[in-house]
């Protein structure tokens, strides 16, 4: 139950956590130790503040997992989405769009991609959320791909191999620097979509990420 204000405190809870502290604790916490450690009295000590401080923001322990939740989907999912509607004059161009979530973890958190997952494991109500983030990432690449030209299931199924790549190098922990990845990029390139793709897209998107 949430405590009752004074008059003084009507409006402005006297809490030197904000909302969002707590929010971003819970995700450390996720990241660090999983959705079990994500608990109200742990979360209160590491912020350094009472645990009734909570309840100025949140009725319960779920309310803040919905949180965490609604954070991983307009982080992880939202960017994905953006980047394939972005302007592209080729196919290879619209892919490097993508990967740039791959090389910024501002757009793109693999470490909260894999905890949510880890949780939608312990959690059917979760891994449906999951699946239909998933579905919504698959289908935004698709539609990159029939934009320029790609019939229906060819788009589709290109799609998957990108996206699933992509999700399995991170449920593997695969272990390359950045640098070492991006000489990759061409044949990866080419693999996905079936074409040669253009040096200067590339030399583009290397700039573009900080390595060109």
């Amino acid at each position: 139950m949430k405590p009752a204000p004074s008059a003084a405190t009507s409006h402005y809870p006297q809490t030197k956590a904000s909302r969002e502290d707590w929010i971003q604790a819970a995700l450390r916490s996720l990241i660090a130790d999983g959705v079990e450690q994500v608990r109200i009295l742990p979360l209160a000590k590491k912020l350094s503040v009472s645990r009734s401080s909570f309840y100025w923001y949140f009725k319960r322990r779920e309310d803040l997992l919905n949180e965490l939740l609604r954070h991983w989907q307009e982080k992880n999912t939202r960017s994905i989405i953006e980047r394939t509607h972005r302007p592209s004059q080729s196919i290879d161009q619209g892919v490097l769009n993508i990967f740039e979530c791959w090389a910024n973890d501002k757009l793109f958190d693999p470490r909260l991609d894999s905890a949510i997952r880890d949780w939608a494991r312990r959690s059917k109500p979760v891994r449906k959320v999951v699946q239909k983030a998933d579905e919504k990432r698959v289908e935004a690449v698709t539609g990159l791909f029939l934009r320029h030209g790609y019939e229906g299931s060819e788009a589709f199924i290109r799609a998957r191999v990108l996206y699933f790549t992509q999700i399995g190098y991170y449920a593997l922990g695969v272990e390359e620097s950045l640098r070492q990845r991006h000489t990759y990029l061409a044949p990866y390139l080419k693999s996905f979509t079936g074409q040669e793709p253009r040096q200067e897209n590339i030399d583009r998107f290397l700039r573009a990420v900080g390595t060109g």
